[in-house]
């Protein structure tokens, strides 16, 4: 009886990822290059730029580009690999070239492909508006203070340092914490942890999230506050989704813009 191969299912920007690096590898894409506009990337791959993003920033993680916001995506000169003499290789072992650039590349992008930002941008916004919601009603007069102080805590002044990130996390995990469902707040915090353990995500924050995204997302949160504070749980609902929304938004802004 013949066996069958295993088949493991990939995430769609892991595979634009891979087609990039391949070209980038073969000498497509020479180093000190521009790639094109990530509008027309996405036009010639027919996906979301959203998606796009993601496995710009993936190979970016990799070594493959360099991401310079305001100013376009850049090839970088290769890495030292033992795949750097393929592209003048002997006709015969072309089988065997593609076997360890593929294995270099899976190498090169495998840490920075474990989870997507912005499914996890996505579970959030299933979430979290409830949560929101549920805590206007629900929330105790000690909850609905350390929802307070987590937000006091963020600068609005200044572009986010590590710090504020901590406060951020804080007060989202506050308003989960006040929802009184348990199982609700546990998968807000497991969701979170996710996105701390994303490189991905991470370096679309460290690359998008300046001074005045972050003092939108501090405006953002004033009014989940004042909605909570109030008893509203319909705005309170409503201005958590257009605050998680929002941010998707920010972070699907062009590089070049």
């Amino acid at each position: 009886m013949s066996s069958l191969q295993a088949v493991t299912a990939q995430r769609l920007y892991r595979l634009i990822a891979d087609q990039i690096a391949k070209k980038i590898s073969a000498g497509e894409f020479a180093p000190g290059e521009r790639l094109p506009a990530e509008r027309e990337l996405a036009e010639q791959l027919n996906v979301a730029r959203s998606t796009l993003r993601e496995a710009l920033i993936a190979l970016e993680i990799g070594g493959y580009i360099e991401v310079r916001v305001g100013s376009g995506v850049f090839v970088l000169e290769p890495k030292e690999n033992g795949i750097a003499a393929a592209n003048g290789a002997e006709p015969g072992i072309g089988t065997a070239i593609e076997t360890d650039l593929e294995a270099d590349i899976d190498r090169r992008l495998g840490a920075a492909l474990e989870a997507s930002p912005f499914e996890l941008l996505e579970t959030r916004t299933l979430f979290e508006p409830e949560c929101a919601a549920l805590a206007a009603q629900h929330g105790t007069p000690e909850q609905i203070a350390a929802i307070e102080e987590a937000h006091r805590g963020m600068n609005p002044d200044q572009s986010p340092e590590a710090g504020d990130f901590a406060h951020d996390r804080a007060f989202h995990e506050a308003i989960a914490a006040a929802c009184g469902n348990a199982a609700l707040a546990s998968v807000v915090a497991h969701v979170w942890d996710l996105c701390e353990a994303s490189p991905v995500y991470k370096r679309l924050d460290k690359h998008f999230v300046g001074a005045s995204a972050w003092r939108a997302a501090v405006g953002e949160h004033d009014r989940i506050v004042t909605a909570i504070v109030a008893r509203d749980p319909i705005r309170a609902r409503h201005a958590m989704s257009f605050h998680l929304l929002a941010i998707v938004s920010r972070l699907s802004e062009e590089i070049a813009e």
